[in-house]
């Protein structure tokens, strides 16, 4: 070989390594940001460069910027660097690299690190369509919406440090913005607990404030639970109202659900007793929007995976119609066990369906669609045969099919009395203020006719009256009064004779006498002495 060759060669060995180190030969560093790449303003995070053990000094780069961000010594054992951010603001936000300096020379750069500021919009609304409730292995859409025009959104799972799905925003006929992201299989082995973002296209590194967060419940086949209410489920507005989810097995928390409700209520769970567990849920004072039918569920904090659902109750609210319906009982209010009985709940004004509710009982209360009677709406409930167990205090309401829980103002309450048998006494007469409804018409009808008889006897009195004072009246001056005649006379006639004139006769004749025998004194009779 010659001197040249060896020449060229002991340069290519100690020339060549330093050649391809000083191209970015070296491994590329792992970059990122804890607690995580999206953070919100105004709070800390930490972006970690680690590579080898022979790197002296690490550099963390940002996209726009041509100098190094930041430059850090490497910390014990001498392989990572840390790059610390107490305060994140705008500015921080962007797209990151870092790469790493050794006695040999520089690494490839790592792959980029995006980091997310967020809070800097109004926050989107998140809801599961068509609830939060998932049986295991379904899917569901969760739907992130938002009055504002952001370009897309980005949906969040809780302990990813990264975006699970990113959308593009539509816009509906409603007007909102939004994105549907279908989620599934949901399976019970993790929390299924999401939030969503808003942002443009133009600063797609600053995000919108959180949405609130929505944790999907996957439901099971564990034993149920019971959801009662210490009052009735009828209920007027403003009253206070709890409902109380029990079971017997030792759940950790409680879930309520509402019927086409978006969001469940959670608490924890109560130990009211030795081997029971339960939740109460306040909801007064009660309004219109707490009508509807509700269950609930029980979990247990190491699972995401929730009993199958207690019985539904329905909770119906009062008051939500202008209509006040009548009750009315046949053959009466005091009945004896055996008979057969009708309750007759009526309204003049339109409702489908009537409801019968029993004071006190925790049954809820019967339904019947509404028939069209003359000028009215009715429905029958029977009883046949009725029992003493069916007395008690009654109330009827009416309800439209497109809002079932939401009910007319109650009628007036009606009172059934059942005695024992019927060949026992009836019980005591009740208030006939009990027998409400068509009875009540009938009372004011009977009332108006005996009224209106009495005011036709007035009448009458008043016109016997005014006749005979129109005959007792007396003469006017210079008036002679009418003759007055005896019952027993007959009539007066007046006659004419040639040598007395004209006289007056009547039953008793009388003679009159002549003109002038009339003016002569009258001489008293004498009788002619006895011969």
């Amino acid at each position: 070989m010659t001197p040249t060759l060896t020449t060229l060669l002991l340069l290519g060995l100690s020339v060549g390594p330093r050649t391809r180190a000083q191209a970015g030969t070296l491994p590329a560093p792992s970059l990122w940001a804890e607690p995580g790449s999206v953070v919100p303003r105004g709070s800390a995070v930490t972006i970690w460069c680690q590579g080898i053990l022979e790197a002296h000094e690490f550099h963390l780069d940002k996209d726009g910027h041509s100098m190094p961000w930041d430059r850090q010594r490497p910390l014990e054992p001498g392989n990572k660097a840390k790059f610390s951010i107490t305060y994140v603001r705008e500015q921080y936000a962007g797209r990151y690299h870092c790469s790493y300096q050794s006695s040999t020379g520089s690494s490839e750069s790592s792959d980029p690190l995006e980091l997310v500021v967020t809070g800097f919009h109004a926050e989107p609304t998140l809801s599961a369509l068509p609830n939060t409730m998932v049986t295991s292995g379904g899917k569901v859409t969760l739907q992130c919406t938002s009055w504002m025009g952001f370009h897309r959104f980005v949906l969040m799972k809780e302990g990813e440090p990264r975006p699970v799905w990113t959308l593009d925003s539509q816009q509906p006929t409603s007007g909102q913005f939004q994105a549907l992201f279908l989620v599934g299989p949901v399976t019970p082995s993790a929390r299924w607990t999401f939030r969503c973002h808003g942002y443009f296209n133009n600063t797609p590194q600053l995000w919108s404030q959180p949405s609130d967060p929505l944790e999907l419940l996957v439901s099971g086949v564990s034993r149920k639970p019971s959801l009662l209410t210490q009052q009735s489920p009828v209920v007027t507005p403003g009253q206070r109202l709890t409902l109380q989810c029990r079971s017997d097995i030792g759940y950790d928390r409680f879930a309520l659900y509402k019927e086409a409700a978006r969001d469940l209520p959670q608490h924890l769970s109560l130990q009211p007793q030795a081997g029971l567990s339960g939740a109460d849920f306040p909801l007064g004072p009660v309004s219109s929007s707490h009508g509807g039918r509700y269950t609930c569920y029980g979990g247990h904090n190491l699972s995401s995976e929730w009993s199958a659902p207690s019985d539904p109750l329905d909770i119906l609210v009062t008051g939500q119609l202008l209509s006040t319906p009548s009750l009315s009982v046949q053959p009466g209010p005091m009945v004896a066990s055996g008979e057969n009985v009708t309750l007759l709940c009526q309204s003049w004004s339109f409702v489908d369906t009537f409801l019968l509710s029993k004071e006190g009982a925790a049954d809820p209360p019967l339904r019947l669609r509404s028939k069209y009677r003359v000028g009215h709406y009715q429905a029958k409930f029977s009883m046949s045969p009725v029992t003493s167990a069916q007395g008690g205090t009654y109330r009827c309401y009416g309800s439209y099919s497109t809002s079932p829980h939401l009910l007319s103002h109650p009628s007036d309450p009606l009172e059934l009395q059942v005695s024992g048998s019927s060949g026992e006494p009836g019980p005591p007469a009740t208030d006939p203020s009990s027998t409400a409804g068509p009875n009540r018409y009938l009372y004011v009808l009977i009332g108006a006719a005996g009224a209106f008889v009495l005011l036709l006897c007035l009448l009458v009195v008043l016109l016997v009256r005014r006749r005979r004072q129109g005959k007792g009246r007396k003469p006017a001056p210079g008036q002679l009064p009418p003759p007055r005649r005896r019952p027993s006379q007959m009539p007066p006639c007046k006659t004419h004779s040639p040598r007395r004139g004209w006289s007056w006769t009547s039953g008793r004749t009388r003679r009159m006498g002549t003109p002038k025998e009339r003016r002569m004194p009258r001489l008293p009779h004498l009788t002619p002495p006895q011969m």
